[in-house]
């Protein structure tokens, strides 16, 4: 009898800057919380998220202008391999921060559960939580800051 022999995932056995595009934009859990503006403060430099989100995020959770979103909001922040670790803003539950701080992904992960509605299922995503930026004042901001329990 021959032993069933299993491969790992991918994101078990490539680094993160020898991903492929493809591998790269599959590590994304769709959760959204990136599109959730922040603030900082800028006495401790600690980021606070709010519950206002970008107004290219759809009720789903994605981008309506993925592929030029860099243009229509030229501070989107472009997420490479080498500088996953420095934004210290993404949220613990971000794959790009886990597997850059060596971790694995959750089991609510939809590359793990094989379910692209595990991460709203699991609470992580900002599904029904947020407000469009369009309908907050920018002065109005700080009463929109959120405590996020990670999981």
């Amino acid at each position: 009898m021959t032993p069933v022999t299993r491969t790992r995932p991918f994101w078990q056995t490539i680094a993160l800057a020898d991903m492929d595009k493809s591998q790269w934009e599959s590590l994304c859990d769709g959760c959204a919380r990136c599109c959730l503006h922040k603030l900082e403060d800028e006495d401790t430099h600690e980021v606070h998220y709010t519950s206002v989100v970008c107004r290219y995020l759809d009720s789903g959770c994605r981008c309506t202008g993925y592929e030029s979103r860099h243009t229509l909001v030229p501070d989107c922040v472009v997420l490479t391999p080498d500088r996953a670790l420095s934004f210290k803003w993404l949220p613990t539950t971000c794959a790009y921060r886990l597997l850059a701080e060596g971790k694995d992904l959750p089991a609510w992960h939809p590359l793990v559960s094989g379910n692209p509605e595990s991460v709203h299922e699991a609470g992580i995503s900002v599904a029904g939580k947020t407000v469009n930026e369009s309908y907050v004042h920018p002065q109005a901001a700080e009463s929109y800051i959120i405590k996020w329990v990670e999981t």
